[in-house]
């Protein structure tokens, strides 16, 4: 499991007063960098080295999100495939499980195109935080 606390900013809330939709979306991005760091470390974006692209995300919203209380990104591997892996997210706060979404992940060569196997040591990372 990966974890990430977001404080929200001011910015963040709706003119019902919680957390607007559109906002775990950015969370759950954020959450997604420690993962990002199991396949290229250093977090660089080139177009000849960067071995991800993503395919599908989706959110449920289970209960109203607040603007002072920080929030816990919980993340999770739960599915791995030949060549993609599915993130799961929920975000916390206080102690109440109030957004959950996953997001579908391709290893892809960004040069030919195509998606490519996920490699033997990155599936092994992976594994370990299966849920």
């Amino acid at each position: 499991m990966f974890t990430i606390t977001v404080t929200p900013r001011f910015g963040d809330i709706d003119g019902l007063g919680h957390i607007n939709n559109t906002v775990p979306a950015a969370w759950f991005e954020q959450a997604r960098n420690p993962l990002f760091r199991i396949f290229s470390p250093n977090l660089r974006l080139a177009h000849t080295t960067w071995p991800l692209i993503m395919a599908h995300t989706d959110y449920d919203f289970v209960a109203q999100l607040f603007f002072q209380y920080d929030v816990e990104i919980r993340s999770y591997i739960s599915r791995i495939g030949t060549k993609s892996f599915t993130l799961y997210h929920e975000a916390w706060q206080e102690g109440r499980l109030c957004v959950t979404g996953s997001a579908v992940i391709v290893h892809f060569d960004f040069v030919s195109g195509k998606s490519t196997p996920i490699p033997d040591d990155k599936r092994r990372i992976l594994e370990e935080h299966l849920r």
